[in-house]
Order: C-alpha cells, then sequence, then structure tokens
C-alpha cells in the first residue's frame, strides 16, 4: 500500500500531488461527474464487493493483498506507490480516495483551506493521528478524512467508518 501515511497510521492513498488547482468549497456542489460522496464515487459505491465493483467496470486492480486489495479507477489512475480505492474481503469498498478535480457533495476538495473545512463542516473532529475526519452528510456509515499541508487540502477520502485496510 504505497499511501501518503497520516501520522499515526491512518493512510491515504491517492493522488498526492501538491500542485492540485484550489478550490472554493461551498461555493459550488459538486456535479455527479466529480462528485466524492455521500456513498461513493459514481458507480463505485462503499461496500460493494470486489465482483460488484468490477462489474461496473471503472476499477482496475493494483495491489492483491491478504484482507484488502488495492485498485483504481481507471479514469483517474495514481502513481505507483499510491491506490484510488480499497476494497475489503469482509465489507467491500471500504474506502475511495479523491484526485484532483473531485468535490464532496458539500463543495470540498482538493485546495480547500481547514477554514473552509470547519464552515462546510461544523462538526469536523480531529482523529486520533491528528487528521480533520467529518461525519459524511446522508450517510451516517461514513467518514471523510483530509490531509492538509500548509492549510489547504492536498488529500481526502471517503471510508467507511468501520474500515479495515489502514489504520
Amino acid at each position: 500500500m504505497a499511501v501518503t501515511a497520516l501520522a499515526v497510521g491512518v493512510a491515504l492513498g491517492g493522488a498526492t500531488s501538491a500542485s492540485a488547482s484550489a478550490s472554493t468549497a461551498g461555493s459550488t456542489s459538486a456535479s455527479a461527474a466529480t462528485r466524492l460522496g455521500p456513498y461513493g464515487y459514481g458507480a463505485v459505491k462503499l461496500g460493494m464487493t470486489a465482483k460488484q465493483a468490477q462489474k461496473t467496470g471503472k476499477i482496475v486492480k493494483k495491489l492483491a493483498g491478504e484482507g484488502c486489495s488495492g485498485w483504481d479507477l481507471k479514469a483517474h489512475p495514481t502513481p505507483k506507490d499510491s491506490v484510488g480505492l480499497y476494497i475489503s474481503k469482509k465489507l467491500g469498498v471500504a474506502a475511495i480516495f479523491g484526485f484532483k478535480g473531485v468535490r464532496t457533495p458539500e463543495g470540498v476538495g482538493i485546495g480547500s483551506t481547514l477554514k473552509q473545512l470547519k464552515k462546510v463542516y461544523p462538526r469536523l473532529r480531529t482523529a486520533a493521528s491528528g487528521f480533520p475526519v467529518a461525519a459524511v452528510p446522508g450517510n451516517p456509515k461514513a467518514s471523510y478524512y483530509f490531509l492538509l499541508r500548509h492549510g489547504k487540502v492536498y488529500e481526502l477520502a471517503l471510508t467507511l467508518n468501520n474500515q479495515d485496510c489502514f489504520n
């Protein structure tokens, strides 16, 4: 799992480019084509089995694993040491990582500021890893995890609350 480590072990694996364009969170809702959440990304939904997710034709396997496997979204391949999503043998699609241009339905994406996160997600909390986490509006089984650098989001993920693929 070639992933950007989130402090004490929570790991997000998608795009890690710091050169991603800045955005204004909350100013506009994300279109369906670039929306991450509340249940997934496009046809790929949290909780789908590997077979169900493969049948969408939208993913490609990248890393085999004992309990979880790493995959990419075909339309948004990740660098060699990253993955776009994890599929748990037990839980199905457990995490989907954001990429340049993707936004939550509330408008948060790469480039959003911590101030914007707090405005859009007023109940934003800090995980044990030290990174901001928000409950996903409309999906009590999921959370958004954010990685910040210099006060701006450079990675985000939509995860099952009980995902078992990373810390």
